[in-house]
């Protein structure tokens, strides 16, 4: 009789690895499936290519986040698809993928009951680790192997204060190299406490805090620590403030807090990857729902004035406008700055052609069936199969340091896509600082996507951030700030 393995120590420190994996399916049969691949004819501009189409909720969201954040249809993108085919002609004869086999309702004749259930799926489909990306983060995870959780908060909180006084010698500059700058103190322990009194972390006698359970308290620290100096708060837009492809709509719990952030003197902006030259309209229809409250509320002007929309990573600032609460852009000229009113647009052309060139490398590389998304200051594929997180990991990795331009870029995977922009949203943050005239300590950007290839991440290096996973999350932060920044009128914050 097997018996049971005990673990080696009861302590909260034992190091653990957090990923599960199901049950594996059995071997796949010799008998190959054909399917035959689409045309790879050109579609023209303003019209989404034909796609096949998903048959999971996860499919489905595979081509709606590339074209909600780029504007595929309608917009002046061109969008063209591309499909790999190893005989060279438009229709190919391929055998039956994996995902095929997950999707289809004869996948019974090749998974058990066990492989086929809901949770293995999820487990197969699933966008894997790479999604949890941060050095603080990942430091502070291989030291409960040694520490309790308060030990490990003291310690890094004591780092902090000590890389904020002199961020090139200090010991968490050392510890983790590439450790960027902190615009605040982060009081780790009083965060932690307050974390813990819910979930009872320090209670566990095997497992050790995973990485999102760090990331709130890091976020919590963060929150009490801006409330008393913010000034300006930025968001990202798809995973952050409304689901991927979706648009913020009346009943948004967001639309209530941006409007309080705004009443409590706060500057808020969303910071997009959204691109629409010319239209602002096209904006308006993201964050509808906002906007009617504007006027349905009848916010004076000196409200509304706190809004602001930077979209193209940092190539359209849009503003509302006094008297119907409509968008307007706002001149180039006024908000600007002089680096980026150089760009020359013989380089930001030559940019998005071997951006181009690149994608569909990548794609064809890693099998990939993919449309090709052309604005006027970005380039994308959406592919037009299930796919993951990994392969488009890969693509956005490839353009990050192998592309070569003449003017700055950002190449980010966005989850279901990959884009390369003019520009990013550091930049855009720096010009949007200097517009509205505030510090670094005074501002707080947040967002969903601050991996190593995700277009939030740049902003780290000139403002505090705040990590979040969805926009149900972002609602619980933004109360909490809310809450925090009432208090802080009769109580200031002190270090």
């Amino acid at each position: 009789m097997l018996r049971r393995p005990k673990p080696t120590k009861p302590n909260a420190c034992l190091s653990t690895d957090h990923a599960s994996f199901a049950s594996r399916p059995r071997p796949l049969p010799a008998r190959a499936r054909h399917v035959a691949v689409a045309s790879t004819a050109p579609v023209s501009a303003g019209h989404q290519a034909p796609v096949p189409q998903p048959t999971s909720s996860t499919q489905n969201s595979t081509t709606s986040n590339g074209a909600a954040n780029h504007g595929a249809a309608g917009n002046g993108a061109v969008v063209h698809s591309h499909m790999p085919s190893p005989n060279g002609g438009s229709v190919a004869e391929v055998n039956m993928g994996y995902w095929e086999l997950l999707s289809t309702a004869e996948s019974g004749e090749v998974f058990s009951q066990r492989a086929r259930s809901a949770s293995d799926a999820a487990v197969l489909r699933r966008k894997g680790h790479l999604k949890e990306q941060d050095r603080l983060i990942d430091f502070m995870r291989r030291m409960h192997e040694t520490h309790t959780c308060e030990e490990v908060m003291l310690k890094v909180e004591r780092w902090i204060s000590e890389h904020r006084q002199d961020p090139r010698r200090s010991r968490l500059r050392r510890l983790i190299p590439g450790i960027g700058a902190f615009f605040t103190p982060l009081k780790l322990v009083e965060a932690f406490r307050e974390y813990d009194a819910f979930f009872a972390l320090s209670r566990r006698k095997y497992i050790p805090p995973n990485f999102a359970e760090l990331r709130h308290v890091v976020n919590i620290a963060q929150v009490h620590a801006v409330a008393d100096t913010l000034k300006l708060i930025t968001f990202d837009a798809d995973g952050t403030l409304y689901a991927d492809g979706a648009h913020m709509e009346q009943d948004n719990q967001m639309i209530a807090h941006i409007i309080n952030l705004m009443r409590s003197n706060v500057q808020v902006a969303i910071v997009t990857a959204a691109g629409y030259p010319g239209e602002p309209d096209k904006f308006e229809k993201r964050v509808m729902g906002l906007l009617e409250a504007f006027r349905r509320l009848k916010l004076p002007s000196e409200v509304t004035n706190r809004f602001h929309i930077m979209g193209g990573e940092c190539n359209y600032l849009l503003r509302v406008r006094p008297d119907d609460k409509r968008l307007e852009f706002v001149p180039d000229a006024v908000w600007k700055t002089p680096a980026m009113q150089s760009w020359r647009q013989e380089d930001i052309a030559d940019l998005l052609d071997e951006g181009e060139a690149m994608l569909l490398e990548g794609a064809k590389r890693l099998n990939l069936t993919v449309n090709v998304i052309r604005k006027s200051r970005a380039v994308g594929i959406v592919p037009t199969q299930p796919t993951i997180y990994e392969v488009l990991e890969d693509i956005a990795l490839t353009l990050q340091t192998q592309l070569v331009a003449r003017v700055p870029f950002c190449a980010f995977n966005g989850g279901n896509d990959v884009f390369v922009d003019v520009g990013n949203k550091l930049l855009g943050l720096d010009a949007l600082m200097k517009y509205l005239q505030v510090g670094p300590s005074e501002v707080l950007h947040v967002g969903d996507r601050f991996t190593d290839s995700g277009n939030d991440v740049a902003t780290r290096d000139i403002c505090s951030v705040l990590w979040v996973a969805n926009p149900e999350e972002t609602g619980f932060f933004i109360k909490m700030l809310l809450k925090d920044i009432r208090k802080s009128r009769w109580q200031p914050y002190i270090e």
